[in-house]
């Protein structure tokens, strides 16, 4: 089993942060490709889903997470996915997680982890936005896209683990190989061999 060979810690949790499109997550498939454990918020929205009998869409989606949020505040999908955390860092896996959107969630797990360490993937809106058009699952309009980017930021105050990243990899080009390395670099300037 892969581990943490890191000097300085040997505990590593990675998320991955940004706005819908810009790479997050081919960023966090690459890792677990590398041998981290994935954990997924979106995994509490779906579960919530099923449990009520529902069909898992985009607009189920959103409802159910709004549910949540409603239900437990902001910070709830940080409150969730903390026992899933305490698990495998006991096991001292490499962790990335895939989905951390609000600030409430960031201060939340900083909280219990201070070793976590937010990676911004930036890549400009019409970029984006072509890659939401273009992709197989769920594509999203041009215009759609707009909206939700404005809605991510005013009622997920997704602002803040962007505005604070600990690092920032720009992927305007679709060049995996390119991308793949500036992870890697990442990885070597936090000590992590794999």
């Amino acid at each position: 089993m892969l581990k943490n060979k890191s000097t300085s810690s040997s505990k590593t949790i990675l998320a991955f942060v940004g706005m819908p499109g810009a790479g997050k997550s081919e960023a966090t498939k690459y890792l677990l490709d590398k041998g981290f454990k994935s954990l997924r918020f979106g995994d509490f929205t779906e579960e919530a889903i099923k449990k009520e009998g529902f069909e898992i869409t985009t607009e189920n989606e959103k409802i159910f997470r709004e549910k949540i949020r409603k239900e437990m505040g902001m910070g709830a999908y940080g409150i969730l996915i903390k026992p899933k955390i305490d698990a495998l860092i006991k096991k001292n896996d490499l962790i990335v997680l895939d989905g951390l959107y609000s600030w409430e969630e960031f201060i939340y797990l900083r909280k219990y982890f201070p070793f976590l360490k937010l990676v911004l993937i930036y890549a400009e809106p019409p970029i984006r936005h072509e890659r939401l058009a273009l992709r197989k699952i769920r594509p999203i309009s041009t215009n759609d896209s707009s909206t939700r980017d404005i809605r991510e930021i005013e009622k997920l105050n997704k602002g803040g683990p962007i505005a604070i990243a600990d690092f920032c990899i720009t992927n305007n080009e679709d060049n995996f190989p390119s991308f793949y390395k500036k992870i890697d670099e990442i990885l070597e300037r936090l000590d992590i061999k794999i």
